[in-house]
C-alpha cells in the first residue's frame, strides 16, 4: 500500500522545486523529506524524482502519481467528513486556516471568541501566508481553509481541485491627523485633493502601493512619498507625528488615537476578500462554521 504521507511530500516537493523547502512547508526535516521519497519509491519499484540542477523533477512515473493524487486526498478527505457526521456534525478537531495578516487582524481575531462559544470542540490553528502560499497550502493538503484577496481586481486562479466563496470586500480610507486641513472636509476626497501633501506608503508590490499609484494615475505631479514603510502601525505613528497622510485599507486599519481621523475618498480603492477549501471539504461542518462566522 502506498504512504499517503510521503504521497503528500512528493506532491510538495514536485510542486516547490527542491527537498529544502518541501520540508519547510511540512514541518519536516530534508532528511526526513527524502527518507519519505525514498520508501515510496521501494513501494512503486520505479524512481520518483531526478535531480535537475540544484532541484529535483518528477520522472514519467512520478508524475503519473501526482496526477492521481487529488483523488487520493479527496477519497480519504470524504472518510474523514463522513466520520465527523456521526457526531451530529458538530464542528470539532483542528482546522487548520492559512490567511494574509490584515485578514487575520480584521475577520479572524474577531471571529474567534464567537467560534470558541458556538463551537467549543473546534480548535482553529492560524498560520500567516501570502495569498499564492495559502493556496498552495490548500492544494497541498497542509491546511484546510485559506482567506485570500483578489489582485488588480480579480480573484486569484484556483487550482480545479478548490472552490472559494466571498467572504469580505476591504476598502481604503486616507488617514491623517485630526488637525490637518483635509480633516474639516465632510465630503469624500479626491486625487486632486490630495496632490501635494506629503505620504508615507506601503513599498512597491504590494496591494496598498498599488492602490495609492492608481489614486495618483491621473495627476500630472508625482506624489510626494516621504516614506515607504509595510507596517500599518508604524505607518500611523508617522502620520500622528510627521504630518504626513497614509492610505489604510479598514481590515489593516488599528484603532486610531485621538490625534487621528480617517476620510472616505470618492472613488474608493476596493479588494475582496475569499474563503477558499478544497471541493472535497465542501460538506466539512467545521469549514461551514468558520466561513458563517466571517460573512
Amino acid at each position: 500500500m502506498i504512504d499517503v504521507g510521503a504521497l503528500r511530500a512528493l506532491r510538495s516537493v514536485a510542486a516547490l522545486g527542491t527537498l529544502a523547502r518541501a520540508a519547510e512547508e511540512l514541518g519536516f526535516t530534508a532528511s526526513a523529506v527524502s527518507q519519505q521519497i525514498k520508501r515510496l519509491e521501494r513501494q512503486l519499484g520505479v524512481p520518483v524524482l531526478a535531480p535537475a540542477g540544484r532541484g529535483v523533477v518528477l520522472t514519467p512515473a512520478g508524475q503519473a502519481l501526482i496526477d492521481s493524487a487529488p483523488e487520493v486526498f479527496q477519497a480519504l478527505e470524504r472518510c474523514a467528513e463522513a466520520a465527523q457526521s456521526v457526531s451530529a456534525g458538530a464542528p470539532r478537531g483542528t482546522l487548520r486556516v492559512v490567511s494574509f495578516s490584515t485578514a487575520i487582524r480584521g475577520l479572524l481575531a474577531p471571529a474567534l471568541p464567537r467560534l470558541a462559544a458556538s463551537c467549543p470542540q473546534l480548535r482553529i490553528q492560524l498560520t500567516e501566508l501570502d495569498p499564492d502560499q495559502a493556496l498552495h497550502g490548500i492544494d497541498s493538503g497542509t491546511a484546510d481553509l485559506a482567506l485570500v484577496h483578489d489582485a488588480d481586481g480579480l480573484p486569484a486562479p484556483l487550482p480545479p481541485t478548490l472552490t472559494q466563496r466571498r467572504v469580505h470586500t476591504d476598502v481604503g480610507d486616507v488617514v491623517m491627523s485630526r488637525t490637518h486641513p483635509l480633516a474639516r472636509r465632510d465630503e469624500p476626497l479626491t486625487a486632486a485633493d490630495l496632490a501635494g501633501h506629503p505620504w508615507v506608503t506601503s513599498p512597491p508590490g504590494s496591494v496598498c502601493h498599488q492602490w495609492f499609484r492608481r489614486l495618483f494615475a491621473d495627476v500630472p505631479d508625482e506624489p510626494d512619498v516621504r516614506h515607504l514603510i509595510d507596517d500599518f502601525a508604524t505607518q500611523l505613528s508617522l502620520v500622528d507625528s510627521g504630518g504626513v497622510l497614509a492610505l489604510v485599507p479598514r481590515l489593516a486599519r488599528p484603532p486610531l488615537g485621538d490625534g487621528l481621523v480617517a476620510r472616505a475618498l470618492r472613488r474608493q480603492p476596493k479588494r475582496e476578500v475569499y474563503a477558499a477549501w478544497r471541493r472535497s471539504a465542501d460538506a466539512s461542518p467545521a469549514i461551514r462554521a468558520v466561513v458563517a462566522s466571517l460573512r
